[in-house]
C-alpha cells in the first residue's frame, strides 16, 4: 500500500478524534473558541514536528520563498472562510442539505487542482471521487426530515450556496496547502509538509486572535478554563493536519480527499458506538457507496 494511502486514512481518523473532542468543547465555550484552539493549541506542536525533523532527523528547514507564502497565506484564509461559511449554515434551515453541498470538496479539489497546479486525474480516479461522494451525501441527508430528495429541491436555495461555497473554499484551501508544500522543492515530503503546517497554524491563530479580541473577547476567558482538553484537541488536529500535508505532497490534493472520505465511516462508527445514536437504511447505504468509492480508487 503507498505512504499517502496511509497517512491519509490515519490523518482522517484523528480528525474524527478532533470532531468528537470538539464537540465537548461546544458545551464550555462558543464556536469561535471551539475553532481557535484547533489552530491555537495545535501551534506547539508544529513546532515540535518541526524539531523532530531537524535536530532529531537531521533534516535542513526549507527557506520560504514569495511563492509559498503566497499559498499559505490563501490556503489559510481559505480555510477558515470555508469554517464560516459552514458554521454559518448551521443557523438555517435544513442545514444538513448545505453539509451535504460542503461534501462537494473532493470533486471542486479536482478542478481547483487542474487549474492551479496542473494536477491531471485518470477516469479511475474520478470515478472514484464521484461514488464516494454519493455515499457522503446519502449519510449528510439521511437525517433530514426531507430526505435525500431536497437535496435537488434546494438546488437554489441560500443553504445549498453556503455550502457550496464551504466546499468551494475548502478546496481551495487544500489544494493550496499541496502547492505551498511542493514550492518548498525539499529535503523530503516531511519537512516541507511540517513547515507548511508551521506557517499556516501561526498565520490561522493570529487571525483568530485578532477576531475574538474584537468580537468575542469572553471566548480568550472560557478558552483559558479549557485548556486541558483544548491542549488534546490542539496536539490531534496539529499531527492529523500535519498528516494531510504530507499526503497533500506526495499525491494531488483531489485523490487524498476523496480518500479522506473514510472518516464519514469513523464519524459513523463514533456515532454508534459513542454517542448511542440511531443509524437508518440510508447512512449504511452512503457507508458502502463511500467503501466502493475507496476500493475503486485503491484498485486503478
Amino acid at each position: 500500500m503507498e505512504t499517502w494511502v496511509l497517512i491519509t486514512i490515519a490523518a482522517a481518523f484523528l480528525q474524527n478524534i478532533r470532531s468528537v473532542l470538539q464537540k465537548h468543547l461546544k458545551g464550555v465555550m462558543g464556536t469561535s473558541g471551539a475553532t481557535f484552539v484547533r489552530f491555537g493549541f495545535g501551534v506547539p506542536f508544529a513546532l515540535v514536528f518541526v524539531g523532530l525533523l531537524a535536530f532529531g532527523m537531521g533534516f535542513p528547514v526549507p527557506r520560504p520563498n514569495p511563492v509559498f507564502l503566497g499559498w499559505v497565506t490563501l490556503a489559510a484564509i481559505a480555510q477558515i472562510t470555508a469554517q464560516a461559511l459552514l458554521i454559518q449554515m448551521f443557523g438555517h434551515r435544513n442545514f444538513t442539505v448545505g453539509t451535504a453541498y460542503s461534501r462537494t470538496e473532493p470533486a471542486q479539489a479536482a478542478l481547483f487542482g487542474l487549474i492551479f497546479l496542473g494536477d491531471r486525474l485518470g477516469a479511475g480516479t474520478l470515478t472514484a471521487i464521484a461514488i464516494s461522494l454519493v455515499g457522503v451525501v446519502l449519510i449528510s441527508v439521511a437525517r433530514s426530515a426531507s430526505g435525500a430528495s431536497a437535496l435537488f429541491r434546494s438546488v437554489f436555495s441560500r443553504t445549498s450556496a453556503l455550502g457550496l461555497a464551504s466546499g468551494t473554499f475548502f478546496g481551495i484551501a487544500a489544494v493550496s496547502y499541496r502547492g505551498a508544500s511542493l514550492s518548498l522543492a525539499g529535503p523530503n515530503f516531511m519537512m516541507q509538509a511540517a513547515v507548511t503546517l508551521l506557517a499556516a497554524i501561526v498565520l490561522q491563530t493570529f487571525i483568530m486572535l485578532v477576531w475574538m479580541w474584537f468580537k468575542s473577547p469572553g471566548e480568550l476567558g472560557r478558552i483559558r478554563a479549557a485548556w486541558k482538553i483544548s491542549l488534546l484537541v490542539g496536539l490531534v488536529g496539529a499531527t492529523a493536519s500535519f498528516g494531510w500535508f504530507m499526503a497533500m505532497t506526495l499525491q494531488t490534493a483531489a485523490a487524498v480527499k476523496a480518500l479522506a472520505q473514510v472518516e464519514m465511516i469513523f464519524t459513523f462508527a463514533s456515532s454508534v458506538l459513542i454517542f448511542r445514536e440511531h443509524v437508518n437504511k440510508l447512512e449504511i447505504f452512503g457507508c458502502i457507496l463511500i467503501v466502493a468509492g475507496i476500493l475503486v480508487l485503491l484498485l486503478i
